[in-house]
C-alpha cells in the first residue's frame, strides 16, 4: 500500500523543541498537495485530526498566500500560484535538467527544431528546458512559462500514461478552458485524444496551445523518474506534414527510451 506523505520521513533533523502546530498543519496540507492534485475541506480535517472550521481558517490562509486555491464550482482547492512558482524555481536546479539537456541539443541539431523539457504539476505544465530552432521562421522558447495541459502535446502526451480515475479527478467537469479554437474543450475528447495518443505512444498539437504552431511530444514511463516529464518538438504548421510528424516522434521514442534508465 503506498504511503502517504505525511507517513514518509521528510528530514534528518529531530523533533523541534518548541513545534508550533499551526506551521506544521499547514506543510502537512502542502505535502498532500503534492499526493493529490485536489484536497476537500473534509478531507483536509479528517486528515489533520482537527475541526472543520479550523481546516477552514487554515486552508483560508494558505489561499490568502497564494499556496492554495479555491475553485468557485466545486469547491476543491488546487495548488495555488505561490507554491507552482516556488515549486518551478526549485525545478530549475534539479539534476534532471542536467541529465536531459544533452538529449535536447541531439534533437535540436538533427530536426532543426524548437525543443522543450517539461513536468506536469496537476492539470498544468511547466517548460523547464528548452533551445530554440536556428531557423529564420521558428517556435519561440516556452521556457519558464505554464500552459494548461490538455492544450498541449507535451502535456497529453503526461496525461495519457495517468489512469482513468487519475484523469477524472484532474479534470471532474466536462468542460474544459481553452486557449484558441483548436483547443480541446471537452473531456470526452480529451480523453479520446489521449487514448490514441496512448496507442501510437507520442502525442500531438495542432494549434491547441498557440496559433500557428504544432508540436509532438513523448512521455516518459512514470515509474522511471521522481516527477512526470516529457519531450516536445514545436514547429511552425507549415513543417508539420504526416511524414514529419512521424519522423519527430520515432526520434523522440529513440530519445526518451535511451535516456529513460538515467532517471531514478
Amino acid at each position: 500500500m503506498r504511503k502517504s506523505p505525511l507517513d514518509l520521513d521528510h528530514s534528518d533533523a529531530p523533533v523541534p523543541q518548541y513545534p508550533i502546530e499551526s506551521v506544521d498543519n499547514a506543510l502537512k496540507v502542502l505535502l498532500l498537495l503534492g499526493e493529490n492534485s485536489e484536497l476537500r475541506l473534509i478531507q483536509v480535517a479528517e486528515y489533520l485530526g482537527v475541526a472543520s472550521s479550523t481546516a477552514h481558517r487554515l486552508l483560508a490562509m494558505l489561499q490568502y498566500r497564494g499556496f492554495v486555491r479555491q475553485d468557485p464550482q466545486n469547491k476543491v482547492y488546487r495548488p495555488g500560484t505561490a507554491l507552482t512558482a516556488v515549486a518551478f524555481a526549485i525545478l530549475q536546479r534539479f539534476d534532471v535538467r542536467e541529465t536531459l539537456h544533452p538529449f535536447l541539443e541531439r534533437l535540436n541539431e538533427e530536426l532543426a527544431e524548437t525543443v522543450h523539457l517539461a513536468t506536469l504539476e496537476g492539470s498544468t505544465v511547466w517548460f523547464i528546458d528548452a533551445i530554440e530552432s536556428p531557423r529564420a521562421v521558428r517556435v519561440a522558447s516556452r521556457l519558464g512559462r505554464s500552459m494548461p495541459a490538455h492544450c498541449t502535446s507535451v502535456g497529453k502526451a503526461m496525461l495519457c500514461l495517468l489512469s482513468s480515475e487519475e484523469l477524472r479527478r484532474m479534470y471532474p467537469n466536462e468542460k474544459l478552458g481553452v486557449l484558441t479554437e483548436h483547443s480541446i474543450a471537452m473531456r470526452s475528447e480529451l480523453e479520446d485524444d489521449l487514448a490514441r495518443s496512448a496507442r501510437r505512444g507520442y502525442a500531438t498539437s495542432n494549434e491547441e496551445g498557440e496559433d500557428g504552431v504544432g508540436s509532438v511530444s513523448v512521455g516518459f514511463p512514470i515509474g522511471n523518474a521522481s516527477m512526470r516529464l516529457a519531450i516536445n518538438v514545436a514547429a511552425p504548421i507549415s513543417r508539420l506534414g504526416r511524414a514529419d510528424v512521424r519522423k519527430i516522434a520515432e526520434a523522440l521514442k529513440r530519445v526518451v527510451a535511451e535516456a529513460a534508465p538515467l532517471l531514478h
